[in-house]
């Protein structure tokens, strides 16, 4: 296994100890970011049995990196002894009933399967403040475990108001169609003060934050939190739920592999030739420092994303072209869908997304330029600075023992007609293609240079903007059909 000599010459960004802003971290409880070492070398249990891993709230062995509080939280009611009909007899019977949004029932998928550990519900006030102000909550614990952006739910005042002249203590979650999802039990209510929380979460009020006009806009000014308990698994039935493996089953896959690392890659674009040289020249560094058998976790973002975005299922096609034309290694590659929905909140959201992986048992995350970020919404700039994100998740309370991996500048080089990473001593050999361009090049039907995306991965995106072409005699864009 590598030494501590070997991973910090490696990784010197990882190594290295990294400063605290925030006086009296350590004493809080929190580990000191400079343990980040050597000490995540992973040994991974061959053949742990399913029903170990699949267990509510059963311990993890000493394999993959531990979930945080030590305990993968699983909000699923068993079909085992008959609780999940009697649950559904309990939601059936309750009064007070809650509407999702689409938003909102992302959020019980992500709350169901652990994502947040050990998060076991909707956030009451105390947890919401920590996650608005510290980016961190405390665990049972007592330690702190990160949690930068919150996971609430918004109930009208009408709806706040016979909640509460009920003295009741439990509601259920419905759908679009008023079907029980879940339970919410010892339940509190508290003000939604939208302000403040678009405030701390995007660093800006400015108008067009596309989470924000999707989800608190026009939410309701109460917050409920409780603790919540899921009838049945969440289904899209969009043909890609087989893709939405939950943390345990990610880390059945991985112990199944025999995976002694597990490094993640999360996007919400298509994968081009440069992403999948970041890839897999981490695997071969990883290699060099000793691991065995280190596998890529490649976590397309599958939830809420804003309109210019490729649609998840034209993703997903896409993702298979890459890993079908040997772009990517299958057999050290596993794809899923992570079910969170997208903030664009830049360094404050890109600790979530680094987080959510710790559950699903990685202990490398590999970061990129602006991670999270977008465009202002009303000036003409970037609306964070492009290197905050990884600064950021290398100081970032809670994620000590997560290795942050940040991106190799990669770029077209035009003399080897390939993607490589950028050599600066020859810069006018390399060519950079933005996301803008290359959304251009295919909603024009012309072809990127050869090297930079594999051909079928091409033919997918150019098929998806060829489903956007305004029908004959109409000049409005026609809304993106599935893949």
């Amino acid at each position: 296994m590598a030494t501590q000599a070997a991973f910090a010459a490696r990784f010197p960004q990882v190594a290295q100890p990294a400063r605290r802003d925030r006086a009296g971290a350590a004493a809080a409880g929190m580990p000191r970011a400079g343990a980040r070492g050597v000490r995540v070398a992973v040994a991974v249990a061959v053949g742990a049995p399913r029903a170990a891993v699949a267990r509510r709230g059963v311990r993890c062995r000493a394999s993959l990196i531990e979930p945080d509080g030590g305990r993968l939280v699983e909000l699923v009611a068993p079909e085992e002894g008959g609780r999940r009909d009697a649950l559904r007899r309990e939601a059936a019977a309750l009064p007070h009933r809650v509407r999702l949004g689409r938003v909102d029932k992302e959020w019980v998928h992500v709350l169901s399967e652990g994502w947040a550990s050990p998060l076991r519900g909707f956030m009451r006030e105390a947890e919401f403040l920590q996650a608005l102000h510290f980016n961190a909550i405390r665990g049972d614990d007592g330690r702190m475990v990160n949690m930068s952006v919150p996971i609430v739910l918004a109930v009208g005042d009408a709806q706040r108001r016979a909640i509460q002249a009920d003295g009741a203590t439990r509601v259920v979650l419905v759908d679009e169609r008023d079907r029980p999802v879940a339970v919410l039990s010892d339940i509190e209510i508290y003000k939604h003060n939208k302000e403040e929380r678009i405030a701390r979460t995007w660093g800006t009020t400015a108008p067009g934050l596309p989470y924000v006009e999707e989800a608190i806009t026009n939410a309701g000014d109460w917050l409920i939190g409780g603790d919540l308990e899921v009838i049945e698994p969440i289904k899209y039935n969009d043909g890609l739920d087989q893709y939405r493996m939950s943390p345990a089953q990610l880390r059945e896959e991985f112990a199944r592999r025999n995976a002694d690392a597990v490094f993640a890659f999360q996007l919400r674009n298509p994968v081009h030739n440069g992403h999948a040289l970041l890839m897999t020249d981490t695997r071969r560094r990883l290699l060099e420092m000793g691991y065995k058998n280190p596998v890529l976790l490649l976590h397309p973002l599958g939830g809420f994303t804003k309109a210019d975005d490729v649609p998840l299922s034209w993703r997903m096609r896409q993702h298979e072209k890459v890993l079908e034309e040997g772009v990517l290694n299958p057999e050290s590659t596993v794809v899923a869908i992570f079910p969170s929905p997208m903030h664009y909140a830049g360094p404050t959201e890109v600790q979530w997304h680094a987080k959510a992986r710790i559950n699903a048992g990685a202990n490398f995350y590999i970061v990129g330029r602006d991670p999270a970020g977008m465009s202002h919404p009303t000036e003409k700039r970037d609306l964070y600075d492009a290197d905050h994100g990884k600064k950021v998740l290398s100081m970032a309370p809670g994620l000590e023992r997560l290795n942050i991996l940040p991106f190799k500048v990669a770029a077209y080089d035009t003399k080897q007609k390939k993607m490589d990473f950028f050599d600066p001593s020859r810069k006018d050999d390399f060519l950079f293609i933005s996301g803008t361009k290359m959304r251009t090049l295919a909603k024009n039907r012309e072809s990127p240079p050869d090297g930079f995306m594999c051909p079928g991965g091409w033919k997918v995106l150019v098929e998806y903007y060829d489903s956007l072409v305004p029908s004959e005699g109409s000049s409005k864009l026609r809304e993106p059909v599935a893949a």
